[in-house]
């Protein structure tokens, strides 16, 4: 957690009562057993529950320190792309900000509770995510009930880190398919990015005309008839990708988005009575159809967040009603999951091995906090017995990947 101080350090405007505080934040989640609150984390440092709760109060760009991190992390010469999802988050109560009925994937229903849109990048050569920038998604209240007004906040979500995306290098966005829609498609081109997405399996396409055009007055002619996906003979194919299952791809006319569009055609053969087709789509009519295919795998990259902040780094554990502690906590929660990917990276920078086990880091950090309680209370030698290879043995006890 030594790295964090560095980063810190390159954020001018953060007072240095704030610094020592986030210092000694991010160890102590790194290490904490049972919830994420203020009384819990009182427990594991020595900060009274009532100075922490006060600080989770303090605006802090996490989204600068974030950005910092990613480029020490991400080698330029890497792929990257950005990555935007949304995620349930259970909270009981009435009185709590931005509580309403959201989308659980989990319980496949809406439930009632908050919801909270992470914009991740995602590095395509190592195949994982690093959070960006996390937000709390307002309430109908606060918005409006209708479903654009939920696409302009995450459009306005990019939007307020566009610079970040661009120092970046990203020129591409990945969704699942909820926010394959008009609006949110417009607002992204507009930002001179490009999405890709998901359609329905029976999205309403067209072919292209490239024949030759009638001579005379009127307009000409553009669409070549509608797309049925029994028929993918005017398609090109690309590649076989298992036994069965085989890619397709063509430059489409999409009636709903009201503009062209590069679609690929995931074709499942295995059970030739029940064949069955996913359509994915992307604005950028000169990317590859195995480029759009893995890109669009990519993404799932950010579901690992969203699982490893909840299990690990107690997204979900927050017991403020406060949109600026609510928000404090959600942003502290992936911001150390991406000091603990970090330190991973770093650790198996020459292995081949790219398996992150960050219950395993929660381990080591526990366990070294033990020891050194032990050291302080004993009044036993540190130097010492951190020399032992015996150290290192029980510092790694109970670590999954050692």
């Amino acid at each position: 957690m030594k790295t964090i101080e560095w980063f810190l350090s390159q954020m001018p405007k953060v007072s240095k009562p704030q610094k020592n505080f986030l210092l000694i934040l991010f160890s102590t989640i790194s290490m904490l057993r049972g919830r994420m609150n203020f009384r819990n984390l009182s427990r594991y440092c020595a900060m009274n529950e009532k100075t922490i709760s006060r600080n989770f109060r303090k605006p802090f760009d996490f989204s600068m320190l974030n950005h910092l991190l990613i480029s020490e992390t991400i080698p330029k010469t890497n792929r990257k792309m950005a990555a935007i999802d949304a995620s349930y988050v259970p909270k009981s109560g009435k009185h709590s900000y931005g509580i309403d009925k959201f989308w659980s994937g989990v319980a496949g229903r809406s439930k009632n509770g908050q919801e909270i849109s992470s914009l991740a990048i995602v590095d395509l050569d190592y195949n994982t995510a690093y959070n960006l920038s996390v937000e709390q998604t307002p309430s109908s209240s606060e918005i409006g009930k209708e479903e654009e007004n939920r696409i302009d906040f995450y459009l306005q979500q990019i939007k307020r880190n566009l610079t970040y995306l661009q120092e970046h290098g990203i020129t591409h966005i990945a969704t699942d398919g909820f926010y394959s829609k008009t609006r949110f498609i417009d607002g992204i081109v507009g930002m001179n990015l490009h999405q890709i997405g998901r359609l329905r399996k029976d999205a309403d396409l067209r072919y292209l005309y490239k024949g030759p055009q009638k001579k005379g007055r009127g307009a000409k002619k553009k669409y070549d008839g509608k797309v049925k996906f029994n028929d993918l003979s005017r398609w090109d194919f690309v590649s076989e990708i298992e036994p069965g299952i085989s890619l397709y791809t063509a430059d489409l006319n999409s009636s709903r988005f009201k503009r062209n569009i590069r679609v690929v055609c995931l074709l499942d053969q295995r059970n030739p009575k029940k064949q069955r087709h996913i359509l994915f789509f992307s604005t950028d009519l000169t990317l590859s159809a195995l480029d759009i295919f893995s890109m669009y795998k990519s993404r799932f990259q950010i579901e690992f967040l969203f699982r490893d902040a909840k299990q690990f780094t107690g997204l979900t554990d927050c017991q403020a009603r406060r949109k600026d502690s609510l928000n404090f906590h959600f942003n502290a929660s992936l911001t150390t999951l991406n000091l603990l990917k970090k330190q991973d990276r770093e650790a198996v920078e020459n292995s081949k091995s790219k398996m992150c086990s960050i219950a395993s880091w929660k381990a080591r950090y526990f366990n070294e906090h033990l020891l050194d309680r032990f050291i302080s209370h004993l009044d036993l030698d540190p130097i010492f017995i951190k020399n032992t290879p015996q150290y290192e043995e029980l510092r790694n006890y109970g670590a999954i990947n050692v």
